[in-house]
């Protein structure tokens, strides 16, 4: 039975309206930092997952910036020492490395895998245009005596200067 304007009046709310949820929705005053979602199509080690670690949430955002200024610098060098980006380094296992190159690459994703169930083949899908992605990779090649190591942003902020 449909009620009157009368009774609708009377209708309650019980939220609270000072609130803001902010990210998460569900984690309101979870005082806890956002998590991002990880990439799937990220190749082992690209993962901005690192950053977390480092302290730095938005790292994935500062190595945007990086790729635009480094790009467009005059002196790379310069630049490198700037963003404090350091030349000779030791690793945590103790190797010493020097930085031979900075690598940015476009990076685009046309098509998707999904394995089927047990794993032993999988389902090639081409993405359609909007689903084609686009992204910038960044890559600092340390050599450490013996072999190039490259590293992500992340953990050259975690490397010892020497």
């Amino acid at each position: 039975m449909h009620r009157g304007h009368d009774d609708d009046d009377h209708h309650h709310h019980h939220h609270h309206h000072g609130d803001h949820a902010g990210p998460g929705h569900n984690h309101a005053n979870s005082g806890q930092h956002v998590v991002q979602w990880q990439t799937p199509h990220l190749a082992h080690g690209d993962h901005p997952h690192d950053a977390q670690e480092v302290g730095e949430p938005d790292l994935d955002l500062v190595e945007k910036a990086f790729v635009a200024g480094f790009a467009d610098a005059p002196d790379p060098t310069s630049f490198l020492r700037l963003t404090q980006v350091p030349f000779e380094a030791q690793a945590a296992d103790g190797a010493k490395l020097v930085l031979l190159r900075v690598e940015t690459d476009l990076v685009t994703d046309i098509g998707a895998v999904m394995p089927h169930l047990g794993g032993a083949s999988f389902r090639y899908d081409p993405l359609p245009a909007a689903m084609v992605a686009h992204r910038r990779r960044l890559r600092f090649v340390y050599f450490d005596g013996q072999t190039l190591r490259p590293l992500s942003l992340a953990a050259v902020r975690t490397l010892q200067r020497s």
